[in-house]
């Protein structure tokens, strides 16, 4: 998790993130609630368990989202590092070769680094696991296309990490307009036994069927959220695993008040909820606890 040291509202990322809004306060208050919110998320995570690998950010480069790591870099669990292609010119700033050195610091081991970031070139880009939702379990991979997540990228990502990749198209209505969710993983979470994921946003019937598909053949529970629910980032949750091999769901504070009673209880059947509150990061970042969280699968050195 990146602690940030200059948070604002990212104005090359708000052409396509229709979850971000301006807050009517200067951005040295705006940072100084988003570290306010880092530090009681990372406290709370810790206080249940579940190691966090905390990294300062850097004043120089201007990286405003650095918050949300997940977005250009993954790792995986055959010791494989994944560098992503970004839209916003300012986040591939974020991209720190550092932070392997400090993983390696930490007992982890790098074995091979792929790296998807010459496709800027062609203005091609693949976000990270903002874009691709990998179910472990199955070997698969879901991802919504945008602007932000190219299908033939996605695929050679398949091809790389032998996962089935499936494909569909999430929208969302915008001044009565129905235009592309910025990333798959602000309506789709997954998790071992179950999904929670806004099928009204995948307006094409087929696709859906498709996506429900999936999720049933391979055992998931579908928990289902409604778009309303999805805009307070009901989607954006990320299961981890904490001591003695406890599973989490978590989520952001807003998030888990959007839930219905019901949708919690099924959550529950399968995990403790984890929550916190990070209003000012969703609000001006338009990202919310999934998207602060790189999880490490990497290998034990």
């Amino acid at each position: 998790m990146i602690r940030p040291v200059g948070f604002r509202m990212n104005e090359q990322t708000a052409v396509n993130n229709y979850f971000q809004e301006e807050l009517e306060i200067n951005n040295t208050e705006i940072n100084r609630k988003a570290q306010q919110e880092f530090d009681a998320f990372v406290a709370v995570l810790r206080d249940n368990g579940i190691e966090v690998i905390v990294i300062e950010d850097t004043k120089e480069p201007d990286t405003p989202d650095s918050i949300f790591p997940n977005n250009w870099v993954s790792f995986h669990a055959n010791g494989t590092v994944a560098i992503y292609p970004m839209f916003a010119e300012n986040r591939r700033k974020e991209r720190r070769e550092d932070i392997f050195d400090i993983l390696e610091e930490n007992g982890f081991r790098i074995d091979n680094i792929l790296d998807y970031t010459s496709a800027e070139e062609k203005g091609l880009f693949l976000e990270g696991t903002g874009s691709i939702l990998k179910d472990r379990v199955h070997q698969k991979a879901y991802c919504a296309l945008s602007e932000r997540a190219h299908e033939e990228l996605f695929i050679e990502f398949c091809g790389d990490f032998d996962c089935f990749p499936v494909i569909f198209t999430a929208n969302q209505t915008v001044n009565g307009e129905r235009l592309p969710i910025y990333h798959t993983n602000v309506m789709m979470a997954m998790a071992e036994d179950f999904a929670v994921i806004c099928l009204d946003a995948i307006d094409d019937k087929r696709e859906r069927k498709d996506v429900v598909g999936h999720l049933k053949n391979d055992g998931k529970e579908i928990i289902a959220i409604t778009e309303v629910q999805m805009h307070h980032f009901a989607g954006n949750m990320l299961q981890v695993i904490g001591a003695n091999d406890q599973r989490f769901m978590v989520m952001s504070s807003a998030a888990f008040k959007s839930l219905r009673p019901d949708q919690i209880e099924a959550i529950q059947a399968h995990c403790d909820i984890i929550h916190s509150p990070l209003d000012t990061i969703e609000t001006c970042g338009g990202g919310s606890a999934r998207c602060m969280m790189a999880e490490v699968f990497l290998p034990k050195a």
